[in-house]
């Protein structure tokens, strides 16, 4: 199973339950934003910093504007404090970019979480238990994983900057998303040589819509035969369905797309992803 992982699921703290889907080999790889990535190991390392705003509906222009004077950036009803979380993960993979730009080297973005938690610069950090990390139970398994347009997350940003700033020479040093794309077309044709892999979309987006081409760019640019199609999709999305949305387009559209067949088993719920994805994984788990 390929999960897409788009929304804030990770400062939602979705770790919590597909941490442990990771850990019983009910995940297989994952495609997710950049923001899910690194929030994911924000909430690692600030958790205890983080501030809760349950009223965050009645919030006026001049509140969103103190929050933003205290460096506090929010998510909903949840507030990331940046230098507890965002400083301090840039710290550590500022460390990272600039020794495999000096080597030569070149990595995926989630290739230099793993480097950075492997390295065990972060421990002393911690402030939840790292077993309800989702991207530490991934850099354990070694998961594969594919992070489409992660330029806009607020690591790319900062790497840009860097970029510009002339701390990291080579800008292609972060490996991109066209590598990606021919890393997921690889462990796609691999692994449905052997496996039907499913596809399990939270939310809608460029984490969702980035690897299901990987199917129809295999059969019509590549004009590979006998590459089978996903074998199930599923995704929770409380999108209105609505013509010309992709995240509200219904599965039979994808039909017409070559990403999905007539005989494809499709499901669709139409919910809050944070509540209905943990009930899902629960049920998996057995919990």
């Amino acid at each position: 199973m390929l999960i897409t992982l788009a929304g804030a699921m990770s400062t939602a703290e979705l770790g919590l339950s597909l941490a442990e889907m990771i850990r019983r080999g009910k995940v297989h790889a994952i495609s997710c934003t950049g923001a899910n990535l690194e929030e994911d190991v924000y909430n690692l390392v600030a958790h205890n910093h983080y501030l809760r705003v349950p009223h965050y509906r009645q919030l006026t222009p001049r509140d969103e504007e103190k929050l933003l004077k205290r460096h506090l950036n929010r998510v909903t009803d949840t507030c990331i404090p940046e230098g507890e979380a965002m400083r301090r993960i840039e710290k550590a993979v500022l460390e990272e970019w600039i020794a495999a730009d000096k080597a030569g080297e070149r990595y995926f973005p989630h290739e230099f979480f793993y480097r950075v938690l492997r390295s065990g610069k972060l421990e002393k950090y911690y402030e939840i238990d790292p077993r309800d990390s989702w991207v530490v139970a991934a850099m354990e398994k070694n998961l594969p994983m594919f992070v489409p347009g992660w330029e806009d997350s607020t690591l790319g940003n900062m790497y840009a900057a860097h970029c510009i700033a002339g701390h990291v020479k080579n800008v292609h040093t972060v490996r991109t998303g066209i590598e990606y794309m021919i890393e997921l077309a690889d462990w796609y044709t691999r692994t449905s040589r052997e496996h039907s892999i499913g596809f399990f979309q939270i939310g809608g987006g460029i984490a969702g819509d980035f690897p299901i081409c990987v199917v129809p760019m295999l059969h019509q640019d590549l004009r590979r035969k006998n590459v089978p199609l996903w074998g199930y999709f599923c995704q929770i999305s409380d999108s209105t369905t609505s013509y010309g949305s992709y995240s509200g387009a219904v599965p039979n559209e994808k039909i017409t797309w070559g990403k999905l067949g007539v005989d494809t088993p499709k499901y669709i719920i139409e919910s809050d992803a944070t509540i209905v994805a943990p009930l899902i994984f629960a049920k998996v788990l057995g919990w």
